[in-house]
């Protein structure tokens, strides 16, 4: 073998990056140009910054102005006034309804209507111990007359012990009726019977 070796290849001229016409030559103190391929990166991020606040300021004005417009679209309760309460208007006073009683016969004409009654019989029954009176009842007055007649019955000491009442129709001037009052519960022997009320209304 041969200790010879071929000599390296000489260097290849590097181009220089001449200044382009009319322009100043570099500063030797200048810092060296950076390379095309950062200066692109710079400025992709620096648009999607800028463009990313624009689109966040946007959305908070888009907020701003929906919340103002709820807030003005809800109405607020109306203040309290401290003004004195007035009625509307004056309510008419409250009449009442009339009422429609019927009128009250007046009593026929004549003597006083007691002297019309006269107890025939006032006894008990023997079974049952109610007491009855029997009356009879004469129209003395001038017009036809009907009659209501209330009898209390007592015993010996004068103490009621029940009452009765009886009634009639039309009873003519100058006719008599006759009519029984009953009583009601047992009573002892010897109760007597008392005319308590007579009631005469013309017809």
């Amino acid at each position: 073998m041969s200790d010879y070796f071929p000599p390296p290849p000489p260097e290849q001229p590097q181009p220089e990056h001449r200044a382009p016409v009319g322009a100043a030559p570099p500063s030797p103190w200048a810092a060296p140009a950076a390379p095309p391929g950062r200066q692109r990166t710079g400025l992709i991020v620096t648009l999607a910054v800028g463009g990313g606040l624009v689109v966040a300021g946007a959305m908070v004005a888009l907020v701003y102005s929906l919340m103002d417009s709820v807030s003005d679209s809800i109405a607020l309760p109306p203040e309290r006034s401290d003004a004195p309460y007035s009625e509307p208007y004056d309510e008419e006073p409250y009449a009442e309804e009339p009422s429609y009683e019927e009128p009250v016969e007046p009593d026929a004409p004549g003597p006083p209507a007691e002297g019309d009654v006269t107890v025939t019989k006032c006894t008990r029954d023997s079974l049952i111990g109610w007491p009855h009176a029997d009356l009879r009842i004469v129209n003395r007055s001038g017009s036809p007359a009907a009659y209501i007649v209330s009898i209390t019955f007592v015993d010996a000491d004068g103490a009621v012990v029940s009452d009765g009442i009886a009634t009639t129709e039309e009873v003519a001037p100058g006719a008599s009726v006759k009519v029984r009052a009953q009583g009601s519960g047992e009573v002892a022997a010897g109760t007597k019977c008392r005319i308590t009320e007579v009631d005469r209304h013309a017809l």
